[in-house]
C-alpha cells in the first residue's frame, strides 16, 4: 500500500524521500507543472529587501540572478525550505520566518521597527502567477512600496500516470498527500476524469493546511486531516495518525 505524493516534481521526490525513510512506500502524481518565465530587472539599487515565499520562484529566476546586484539585498523568505534555495541562489542575507505568508509580514515589520528597514522601504515581491493571498496589498497598507515580479507559473496536469491509476484500481492507495488548493482541485478534476473519484475521495487526504483540506471536503471526501501550521513533520504525524489501525 502506497502512499500518494501530488507535489510539482522536484518538491515531490524530496517529499517521497522523507516518506520511505519512514518505512512508507510511495507513488507520485505531480499535479502541477512547473513553468520558469522570463525575470529581468536590472535597477537592484530602487528596492531594499526582496520578499519570497516559494522557493520555486528562486528556482526560476536563479539563472538571472547570477551575478545581480540583488543578491546583496536582504531577502525575507516565507519560511527555511525557500530561504534555502535563496542562498543556493546566492543570497547572502537572507531571514526566514516561521512558514506562512502572516509570519513574513510580520518578520519585515519587525525588521522595520528594529530600524534594519527604511520605514517606507521598497519591497521586490518575487512570486508566482497565481497567488492565493495579497500580500503585496497588505504590506502596501502597513506603509511599504511592494513592486512584484512574477517568475513562474504553475499548469495543472490533466491526467494520472499510468501506474497511480492501476494502484488506484488495485486498491494500492492508502491516503494522499496536498500541499495547496490548486493541486488538490487538480488531482479532483483528474480523478474524475479517469472515473477514479470514487475511490479517490473514499481515502484519507492529508493536507498541508485548513484552506487545502476545504477543497476536498467541498468534493466529497470524509476522511480529511490538516496541521495547524504548514510544517511536512506535522503533515507526516497526521498522516502516521490516520493511518494508524
Amino acid at each position: 500500500m502506497a502512499v500518494l505524493v501530488t507535489r510539482p516534481q522536484g518538491d515531490g521526490e524530496a517529499t517521497a524521500d522523507s516518506l520511505r525513510s519512514r518505512g512508507f512506500e510511495v507513488l507520485l502524481a505531480p499535479m502541477l507543472r512547473f513553468e520558469a518565465l522570463p525575470f529581468q530587472d536590472e535597477d537592484a539599487a530602487g528596492y531594499d529587501a526582496v520578499i519570497v515565499t516559494s522557493a520555486n520562484a528562486l528556482r526560476a529566476a536563479a539563472p538571472q540572478l547570477a551575478g545581480h546586484a540583488l543578491l546583496r539585498l536582504p531577502l525575507f523568505a516565507v519560511g527555511e525550505h525557500t530561504a534555502a534555495a535563496a542562498r543556493e541562489a546566492g543570497f547572502g542575507e537572507v531571514f526566514s520566518a516561521s512558514g506562512d505568508a502572516t509570519a513574513l509580514s510580520e518578520l519585515v515589520r519587525a525588521r522595520r521597527k528594529a530600524k534594519k528597514l527604511k520605514k517606507a522601504a521598497t519591497l521586490l515581491y518575487l512570486a508566482g502567477a497565481d497567488l492565493s493571498r495579497d500580500l503585496a496589498g497588505e504590506l502596501g497598507e502597513a506603509g511599504f512600496t511592494v513592486i512584484t515580479r512574477t517568475t513562474y507559473r504553475m499548469s495543472p496536469v490533466a491526467g494520472l500516470p499510468r501506474q497511480v491509476c492501476d494502484a488506484f484500481m488495485a486498491g494500492g492507495i492508502e491516503a494522499v498527500l496536498h500541499y495547496s488548493r490548486r493541486s488538490a482541485r487538480a488531482f479532483l478534476d483528474a480523478a474524475r476524469a479517469e472515473g477514479l473519484e470514487i475511490s479517490a475521495l473514499a481515502l484519507p487526504h492529508c493536507c498541508i493546511s485548513a484552506a487545502v483540506a476545504a477543497v476536498l471536503r467541498e468534493a466529497g471526501a470524509t476522511q480529511v486531516v490538516s496541521v495547524a501550521s504548514p510544517d511536512e513533520n506535522a503533515l507526516f504525524e497526521a498522516l502516521a495518525r490516520a493511518l494508524r489501525p
